[in-house]
């Protein structure tokens, strides 16, 4: 506990606003993209995009994973990506549970 108060305090807290008020800009850059009169895919490839920055400089500076080693960083990205793609495996499900199970020729219908 030391160690990271030492840090702060050399360091100073200005880094930290810096992070802060830059999260701030792009969450207004967010809001002014809302309002542009864009296609839905373009806005919602921008909007991730900057979603994206976001998380990312929340993660690497609050979470303090800027000061561990990187291969704790590799880990974490790759298994972030992991989870995420597990997630999308589980769509076809739910769209099957909107339209039904699909029959073909051969299966009987039920009565």
């Amino acid at each position: 506990m030391v160690q990271t108060e030492e840090r702060v305090s050399s360091g100073g807290i200005g880094r930290y606003l810096l992070v802060y008020v830059g999260i701030l800009i792009l969450a207004g850059l967010q809001f002014v993209i809302a309002y542009q009169h864009i296609d839905g895919s373009q806005m919602f490839a921008r909007m991730f995009l900057i979603a994206v920055a976001e998380a990312g400089l929340a993660l690497m500076f609050f979470m303090h994973l800027w000061e561990e080693k990187r291969g704790l960083l590799l880990f974490v990205a790759i298994f972030t990506l992991f989870v995420i793609g597990a997630m999308q495996y589980s769509w076809p499900d739910s769209f099957r549970m909107l339209v039904g199970v699909p029959t073909t020729p051969t299966t009987p219908l039920p009565h």
